[in-house]
């Protein structure tokens, strides 16, 4: 089976470096690793950010960056959650997720957004502006403008971080469906071992500018090979035996 996404490329930017050599035969993909370990910057490499590119990134089959090809932001399908959720301040959060919706006329794309925004929960929310939602409703928000671009890559910088316990379990229900549908190809960073369980992924582990471990989630749980995912599977790895007999 060839590899949805591959990348052999060096990341800088400012006076970072990342090495990153992986190939992922099919999705989802989570980044874990310490703080400022690079994992954010890979998902602004691949969304088309500030963040100077060598090497090559090919995304099914196509080349995103190459010695000859530098594909531009606007040509990528992709859907980006970054962290900040990057909101346009003067915009309503209804035409938020209409800006990044398909469609030919402002009416059919606001039709779009008005579809996300209920799927997710948040029709209420959009008259409002950005400036007047709570962080865990910015993040609704900012997910229904990812997907609203109908992307070929999804990327999710801790898409469940800032919601309460509820909201959390609904959203990561959602993101489940999108993220393990063989149709779809999505990159997310967690360090949330519900969010591991639900989704099922490859973990590549983010360490000393490289990607220093790549595997199934399975795999990891039986053999770590590094403090990090030791101490990030630990609650995994206790429950093991438990799923193994089956639900009770």
């Amino acid at each position: 089976m060839p590899a949805e996404l591959s990348i052999d490329a060096r990341l800088s930017a400012g006076s970072f470096r990342l090495d990153v050599r992986l190939e992922l035969e099919r999705g989802p993909l989570v980044l874990v690793g310490p703080n400022g370990a690079g994992k954010s910057t890979l998902l602004r490499a691949l969304a088309g950010g500030p963040v100077s590119v060598s090497g090559r990134i090919t995304v099914r089959g196509q080349d995103w960056v190459s010695e000859r090809v530098h594909l531009p932001p606007e040509d990528r399908r992709v859907g980006y959650l970054p962290q900040g959720y990057g909101l346009f301040p003067h915009l309503s959060a209804l035409d938020n997720v209409a800006f990044g919706a398909p469609g030919a006329t402002r009416g059919e794309r606001r039709r779009r957004a008005r579809r996300l925004l209920a799927k997710l929960g948040a029709t209420q929310l959009g008259h409002r502006s950005p400036s007047a939602l709570s962080g865990g409703e910015q993040q609704r928000v900012a997910l229904a403008r990812a997907l609203a671009r109908e992307p070929e890559l999804l990327l999710l910088d801790e898409p469940t971080a800032a919601l309460d316990v509820g909201a959390r379990r609904e959203l990561r229900g959602l993101l489940t469906e999108r993220l393990r549908d063989p149709s779809a190809l999505g990159i997310a960073v967690s360090h949330d071992p519900r969010d591991l369980i639900a989704w099922e992924p490859t973990v590549a582990l983010i360490d000393g500018g490289r990607v220093a471990r790549i595997a199934p989630l399975h795999a990891l749980i039986a053999r770590p090979g590094h403090p990090f995912l030791s101490e990030l599977l630990a609650p995994l790895s206790l429950r093991a035996p438990r799923d193994r007999r089956g639900p009770h």
